[in-house]
């Protein structure tokens, strides 16, 4: 007998069947509720089942016609967009059609299935500011993205037509987009271009490589400061795949430093304090979507980035 009452939260009251009479409570909850022993077994540890109105462990034995009361939280849509403020988050040029920030590492551009961290979209939501609702729901107003890793200048769009025209622009590729990383060793040479096409990596589906018929990916670079064991780029991106300049280092055996998905020395990593890859987007350049002007914002490095090239500098 299965009972539901109506607040937010799912509430059950479970009945145990004779065949299951003996059994853990773990055990027997994974056949009632069609669910997996795990998922179980975290219901239980987080006392959300109880018998007789006092919660029961995992190793808890049942018995047949025992009534069981368990608490459900409601399951959370993973494209829903979550008001929450984010500290670190700087507003760098506030206008009536766009808003460019300073985005910091471990914020994703906007939610997606599996992320359950903070978003540019919902911090903007929690900040008060109205943006574009074009779009799908969850990435309104978002043109382009950085990686969760990647701190640094993102423009998110408030009104419809700055959606279409920055949409539009990025497409093109008339927009500036620099980046500064720091590489592991020296490229050679110094000032370059890679044009090496970039897909899904064939043995791992969450990361990306220089692949036979990938889509065409194009990085400029020019050296800013060498340290021997690591160097300081500067990177003009032509295309914008994702991962593409991690990957494009990495291909060339140049690693970003603290990249440890794409093949950088844990020892350097721990050395220089990183948890994450060496990058930043220093710079945004773009043709306001409304007066035509050309704009250019511009972020300082965050605090672990500048730790490290301190480090690197001795």
């Amino acid at each position: 007998m299965t009972e539901v009452d109506g607040s937010s939260a799912e509430r059950l009251r479970v009945q145990v069947p004779e065949e299951l009479a003996g059994s853990r409570s773990d055990a027997a909850l994974s056949v009632m509720l069609g669910r997996s022993r795990s998922a179980v077994a975290s219901l239980l540890a987080s006392g959300r089942v109880s018998h007789r109105g006092k919660p029961i462990g995992k190793s808890f034995k049942v018995d047949s016609g025992m009534a069981l009361e368990v608490e459900l939280p409601a399951e959370r849509d993973p494209l829903a967009v979550n008001p929450e403020p984010v500290e670190d988050l700087q507003i760098l040029l506030d206008d009536d059609a766009f808003v460019v920030i300073d985005k910091p590492v471990g914020v994703a551009a906007h939610p997606s299935p599996g992320w359950v961290g903070p978003t540019v979209v919902g911090a903007l939501a929690a900040a008060g500011y109205r943006i574009s609702t074009s779009g799908a729901p969850e990435r309104a107003g978002i043109v382009h993205r950085l990686d969760v890793g990647t701190s640094g200048v993102m423009v998110v769009a408030k009104t419809e037509q700055a959606y279409t025209v920055l949409k539009r622009a990025f497409k093109e590729r008339t927009v500036e987009k620099i980046y500064h990383t720091v590489v592991q060793g020296l490229p050679d040479p110094l000032k370059g271009t890679i044009d090496a096409p970039i897909g899904r990596h064939p043995g791992h589906d969450w990361r990306f490589a220089v692949i036979e018929g990938g889509r065409p990916s194009v990085t400029h670079y020019e050296m800013l400061e060498a340290f021997g064991r690591a160097s300081l780029l500067e990177v003009h991106l032509q295309t914008g795949r994702t991962h593409q300049i991690r990957v494009h280092f990495s291909a060339l055996h140049h690693p970003c430093v603290g990249d440890l998905t794409y093949g950088a020395d844990p020892r350097l990593s721990a050395e220089l304090g990183l948890t994450r890859q060496w990058l930043h987007a220093r710079t945004l350049g773009f043709t306001h979507p409304v007066s035509g002007e050309w704009l250019e914002v511009s972020s300082e490095y965050p605090a672990d980035l500048d730790y490290a090239l301190d480090v690197l500098r001795g």
